[in-house]
């Protein structure tokens, strides 16, 4: 199986920055067109320049907390690129949270935030994938579906109980969209991410050299990763190399998640 992506089209969100940002730039690379959506469009254009129309290259910049928003995403990449094969779910937010204030709503923030968007845009792209598969009429996968996971998920820290409370939520996602959609052959998976220099990571650390010496304390590989670590692994999971993988949260935490779970949250 090829592990080309070139001549696909790819909506890549959380795409200003970070792993978004590495995602999209890697997959324009190895020839596929990339529509990168953000809610920042300042950052947009610093990162991928405001004269992009002759390339393989569009920019979307939005809220897609909201229903237009990403309809008018859809949208644009079809009139950009005629289609859409791969959808990267990457826009997420990470805040603390108070596990014991009632008055917090941290919880729906994140689920507002990190959930409800990618459940909403793969609805609408995996209805476009399967007018697509019909009007090509041909066998093999009709479409990908990446989310950008965490394996918060599954560890647990108070201070991000709304991030891991969204981050499980999403997974559960992808395996419902998983089995929704295998009957059209759009595959849907996940992709769990430990400590990764995120714009969100990148923050925290600034101020802070102990937390930095604490996740690595707590990954077995002792380092944090860099965005663009991650952009194989997304690579292969649009690609026909994994034609055949459904449903799958792949985990790349150097580690983290082998040993004991009381440790530095993960980002």
């Amino acid at each position: 199986m090829s592990f080309s992506i070139a001549g696909k089209t790819a909506i890549v969100t959380g795409a200003a920055n970070g792993i978004g940002l590495a995602i999209g730039r890697q997959f324009a690379e190895k020839g596929a067109n990339v529509m990168f959506a953000d809610i920042d469009e300042a950052r947009l254009i610093d990162e991928l320049g405001e004269h992009v129309e002759d390339s393989n290259v569009r920019y979307f910049a939005g809220d897609l907390r909201e229903r237009l928003t990403i309809a008018n995403l859809l949208s644009a990449t079809i009139d950009a690129f005629d289609q859409v094969d791969v959808l990267v779910n990457g826009a997420r937010q990470v805040i603390p949270s108070d596990p014991l204030d009632s008055d917090d709503d941290s919880v729906i923030a994140l689920l507002n935030q990190n959930v409800l968007p990618a459940m909403r845009l793969s609805q609408l792209v995996a209805r476009r994938m399967i007018k697509q598969a019909k009007d090509r009429d041909g066998a093999g996968s009709a479409g990908s579906i990446i989310n950008l996971s965490s394996i918060a998920a599954r560890r647990t820290h108070p201070d991000l109980m709304a991030y891991s409370v969204s981050s499980a939520a999403l997974d559960q996602l992808t395996r419902s969209l998983a089995v929704a959609l295998a009957p059209h052959r759009i595959r849907v998976n996940a992709v769990a991410i430990g400590s990764v220099m995120s714009a969100s990571l990148k923050t925290t650390l600034k101020d802070n050299r102990e937390y930095r010496q604490d996740i690595e304390d707590h990954t077995p590989l002792a380092r944090i990763a860099a965005p663009s670590e991650l952009a194989d692994t997304a690579q292969f999971l649009a690609s026909d190399a994994a034609g055949f993988m459904t449903g799958q949260i792949l985990t790349l935490d150097g580690g983290r998640t082998l040993l004991d779970p009381v440790a530095a949250p993960a980002h």
